[in-house]
């Protein structure tokens, strides 16, 4: 208990943080519907968050070496806050898009901050707790971030400042905290190809994951609208998406760690097909019915990454985890920008079942190329636990490395 409250300013931040960031996705695209932008401009601001995303990905570490852990996170707070204040300051979507690229960079500077300090400080004794509780934050303040459009007015100063005010009271526990700021820890290299070496499922699981998520977290409330929800409805239809992750992730986890996780993999994206195609062509459902079809795809399409993650380490040794948690989160922010542009265009050539139709013929790609993995070569007799790893930052492998290499 002592540990998981010398962590608690670190938590709070997180759970601020999220919060602000989680809700602006959604928020911004409800207001760019209200503001006449075009579906595709809408899909456009999805991606250039998770451009930001990757760029903050890469420089972070570097910053935490040139100016510290606490400067560093004051430094991306900053970027997210003005990104969130200038929207309605400068209203028009390529300028929204660049403030997007801000945010982005908010989202994965922070994180790596926390996820160093929180590495720095957890001991083998503590490391599952922690990172339980870190999930859990992390996890809870995203169901709530999607919850929070309900009571945001679209194109609102008042809704953007709101966030604003969130995401920079984040900074308070953090750089308030009495805990001693740890050594910077080396930044990792960027190496795809030992992704695709470890594993080419692997790589092509987190690839259809991010298709999946920042395809439905971006451009979700889009198809919402057009299916006929109210904004409050949007917003439990989001979370929807959220809860049905959280939920799959301990029975996914028995599977994967009992059985060939290709099979789970395949049997996964199958599954997540006929989720996408009954969501597809909901739109006739109740809103409770409509709910439910988010549950199913959130259960069949969320564990897909740390099943692909899982199956990567496998075949990786201790010293390249980091590495190759940091290759796999590469794949994972190119596959995230790509989709919301792709996933607002078909909406805008062919009506918004079109969005689940390319996840469907993307998890229909992985369970294809899953079959023929099988064929190539055997899985391994050793295997990693397990673990479910969060897409926040290129380091988050130093707080899993170590508890995937316990048996």
């Amino acid at each position: 208990m002592r540990i998981l409250i010398s962590f608690a300013a670190l938590f709070l931040s997180v759970i601020l943080l999220q919060l602000s960031t989680g809700g602006v996705g959604p928020l911004d695209a409800l207001s760019g519907v209200f503001l006449g932008f075009t579906t595709a401009q809408v899909g456009l601001l999805g991606s250039a968050h998770f451009v930001g995303f990757f760029i903050g990905c890469w420089w972070a570490p570097r910053l935490m070496g040139s100016v510290g852990h606490s400067r560093a996170f004051a430094a991306f707070t900053a970027a997210g806050a003005i990104g969130l204040l200038a929207h309605m300051m400068v209203v028009d979507p390529y300028a929204w898009a660049l403030m997007r690229v801000a945010s982005g960079i908010c989202v994965a500077g922070c994180y790596t901050v926390i996820e160093a300090w929180l590495q720095a400080k957890v001991t083998n004794a503590t490391r599952g707790r922690t990172m339980g509780v870190y999930r859990v934050a992390d996890m809870g303040a995203n169901l709530m971030a999607q919850l929070l459009i309900s009571v945001l007015a679209p194109a609102s100063y008042v809704s953007y400042n709101l966030l604003a005010l969130l995401c920079c009271a984040a900074l308070l526990p953090l750089t308030l905290t009495t805990v001693r700021q740890p050594e910077t820890p080396d930044a990792p290299r960027l190496r795809p190809r030992l992704a695709l070496t470890c594993s080419p499922l692997a790589v092509a699981g987190v690839v259809v994951a991010a298709l999946s998520s920042s395809a439905f977290r971006m451009v979700g409330p889009l198809y919402g609208q057009r299916v006929g929800l109210e904004t409050d409805q949007i917003a439990w239809f989001l979370a929807a998406f959220v809860l049905g992750g959280a939920l799959a992730q301990y029975p996914v986890g028995w599977l994967a760690d009992r059985f060939d996780r290709r099979k789970v993999l395949i049997g996964l994206s199958l599954a997540a097909v006929i989720s996408c195609l009954v969501t597809a062509f909901s739109g006739q459902l109740s809103s409770g019915g409509i709910f439910l079809t988010a549950v199913f795809f959130g259960l069949t399409t969320f564990p897909i990454y740390s099943v692909s993650a899982a199956h990567a380490h496998d075949f990786a040794k201790s010293s390249q985890r980091v590495e190759l948690s940091a290759a796999l989160m590469f794949f994972f922010a190119i596959g995230a920008i790509a989709s919301p542009l792709l996933a607002s265009t078909l909406i805008d050539g062919f009506g918004p079942p079109a969005m689940f139709m390319m996840i469907a013929m993307g998890h229909v790609g992985l369970a294809v190329f899953g079959i023929t993995r099988m064929y190539a070569r055997p899985t391994t007799i050793t295997r990693t636990p397990y673990i479910w790893t969060p897409r926040t930052s290129f380091i988050i492998g130093r707080l899993t490395g170590r508890s995937r290499d316990r048996s």
